[in-house]
């Protein structure tokens, strides 16, 4: 069993020259399936080689694209500094949306497990101490407890869509609500004759 194949070889030339920094995850796929390859022979070695051989076209497609974008900052660097600055701005800024996404969706998350804990603690907080075990309260505050219990996904939702029913509710205003319920018993008068 020989080390000292056409793959490796090529693997340690661009390490060597840097380029194994064009694509990093790929040129460690790469290097990794080479040296797994190596403990193999016939047929299953033969395939390894092969896929090998296909992803190592890949990546010198990625060293020529990591050159011409190395080259493009060049040519800014010849327009002026603030054009280069102004184009690493938005390539910056590009890249940085994805990451802006998920921390965004990450901080919903721990606000509505903050929201939904709050909301599960003020319930208790309206339960009377000598509550029986039809009180109200204390049956929405048992309720809510269960609901956690078997589904905190689902009491975090349900109590985000109360909150959201709750704010429109508010928004529109205490006699929003009545005057729609009289005008829909009106209409239920109306039918009736």
């Amino acid at each position: 069993m020989t080390n000292a194949t056409p793959a490796r070889a090529m693997l340690d030339a661009w390490r060597a020259s840097g380029d194994d920094r064009a694509n990093p995850v790929r040129f460690h796929l790469i290097d990794a399936l080479d040296k797994r390859a190596a403990a193999y022979e016939g047929e299953t070695r033969r395939v390894l080689d092969a896929r090998v051989a296909q992803l190592l076209d890949a990546y010198r497609s990625d060293i020529e694209r990591a050159a011409s974008q190395r080259a493009a900052i060049h040519d800014d660097d010849e327009r002026g500094p603030l054009a280069a600055l102004v184009e690493d701005i938005a390539k910056s800024s590009s890249m940085h949306k994805a990451s802006h996404a998920e921390l965004l969706d990450y901080f919903r998350a721990v606000w509505s497990k903050v929201s939904a804990e709050k909301q599960l603690r003020d319930s208790l907080a309206q339960v009377p101490r000598n509550a029986g075990p039809l009180n109200s309260s204390s049956l929405v505050h048992r309720s809510l407890s269960l609901m956690r219990e078997v589904s905190p996904g689902y009491f975090q939702q349900f109590l985000a869509y109360a909150d959201a029913l709750s704010w429109m509710e508010e928004l529109n205003g205490p006699g929003f609500v009545l005057a729609k319920d009289a005008a829909g018993a009106k209409k239920g008068g109306r039918k009736k004759k």
